[in-house]
């Protein structure tokens, strides 16, 4: 195979083969966000709005928990092979979903799922870096992630889906899909390290822990990195409530049966993502070549526009508020998602860059946690507009930061430049 990795095309062959991952990453793990009233005559429990944050949150405390090794980890070793471990694995937990009979069971798979999940975003975006290293960098990152909005989007047909056949099906089928196309993957997917690992820190666990405790260190002593780490984690905040709540958000804000709330919440809000990554990387690309912060400036626009949406959401009592505001939250969202790990590789060398993306996972998803949980228990307890007004006023000190601290020397940090 290698006359594949020789062609000029195959570092968008990468991208290609990465987008379907990226589509079942997702898939996988929002249908359920759509299924709930399906289940509901099966697993009683599922009724309770608040059982029913604490199934959404446990996947996104294991998974932030897990990103930071999971980056350290595709750091020194193959990252082909933890994308198709990573892929198989947690399509046998989807698998395995179609086959819970209670709350327990479903909290488990969810639990495996979050570990299995949180291995292939950072390998997968430092390995399309390493692919991507001149003007491509923001377009190749944001195809990748167009991937990601329609898996968000096809989640929100598991409702239908499971209307005309069941809600176990719909798993089964989903979960299937997911093995086998890891297996060909293991055939047509290759990696490319764009720095010499040491022989040592290969061969020895320790030499390997010290790798990593120098990584953390590079990383934690970059002034720039822990106002990217903040400007990562603040915004996850209402995108996560956005994405987990805004299907019983429609149902219930727009009295509409969730069989079509599904749907509508997570197209037009994948729609607008999707938008979103490709004019975010193709603008990215474009502006950083004229000024070496223009990522960061497109960025703060997309953050800018992220905080009245929010109100629009929380407070609106009719279609075009809350639509418009889902909208609105989902083009700034693809921006940022399209800049993010562009915007990392400024002022992160490559050695470290899955680890450092690890860490902004972590961070980003036990905010995403906390939100989904508490607005769980906002909507039980009726103040759900008042949790949609605190995400927006988060969001201000982040883009202050983000304008005034990081100021990039150059669109490729190397070991070099950060002086190694």
């Amino acid at each position: 195979m290698n006359f594949l990795t020789r062609h000029k095309s195959y570092p968008w062959m990468v991208v290609a083969m990465l987008w379907f991952v990226g589509l079942l990453n997702y898939l996988d793990r929002q249908m359920l966000s759509t299924m709930r009233p399906f289940m509901e005559g099966d697993i009683a429990d599922l009724v309770s709005a608040t059982n029913f944050g604490r199934l959404m949150a446990i996947f996104l405390w294991i998974y932030a928990f897990m990103s930071p090794f999971a980056g350290m980890i595709a750091d020194r070793l193959n990252r082909k092979w933890l994308i198709v471990g990573s892929l198989f694995v947690w399509s046998g937990v989807t698998f395995l979903m179609s086959y819970a009979q209670n709350f327990d069971q479903l909290y488990m798979l969810r639990a495996v799922m979050g570990v299995s999940e949180a291995f292939y975003i950072p390998a997968a975006l430092s390995l399309i870096a390493d692919y991507h290293q001149g003007k491509t960098r923001a377009f190749a990152i944001g195809v990748h992630s167009s991937g990601i909005c329609l898996g968000q989007a096809l989640g929100g047909f598991g409702a239908p889906l499971a209307a005309v056949s069941s809600w176990q099906f719909t798993f089964y089928a989903c979960g299937m899909v997911g093995i086998l196309y890891s297996l060909l993957l293991i055939a047509l997917l290759r990696e490319k390290k764009t720095y010499a690992a040491e022989a040592s820190a290969r061969h020895s666990v320790l030499a390997s822990a010290g790798f990593a405790l120098k990584g953390l260190a590079v990383l934690f002593s970059n002034v720039s990195f822990w106002v990217i780490l903040y400007y990562f984690s603040a915004p996850a905040i209402p995108t996560w409530a956005t994405k987990n709540w805004l299907p019983t958000l429609f149902s219930e804000t727009l009295q509409m049966d969730m069989s079509r709330a599904g749907p509508l919440a997570t197209v037009s809000f994948s729609a607008a993502s999707l938008v979103g990554v490709l004019i975010g990387g193709f603008c990215s690309d474009r502006w950083v070549q004229r000024n070496l912060k223009g990522r960061i400036y497109l960025s703060a626009i997309a953050l800018g526009c992220m905080m009245p949406s929010l109100f629009a959401i929380g407070y609106g009592d009719g279609l075009f508020w809350v639509l418009g505001g889902a909208l609105a939250i989902g083009l700034s969202l693809g921006v940022l998602d399209a800049g993010n790990m562009p915007i990392l590789c400024q002022f992160v060398p490559s050695r470290y860059r899955a680890t450092a993306y690890g860490l902004l996972n972590m961070t980003g998803m036990v905010a995403g946690a906390l939100i989904t949980s508490e607005l769980g228990k906002a909507m039980d307890a009726g103040y759900t507009n008042t949790v949609f007004a605190v995400m927006a006023a988060i969001v201000l000190p982040v883009i202050i930061l983000q304008l005034t601290v990081l100021r990039p020397k150059t669109i490729n940090m190397t070991d070099e430049l950060m002086g190694r």
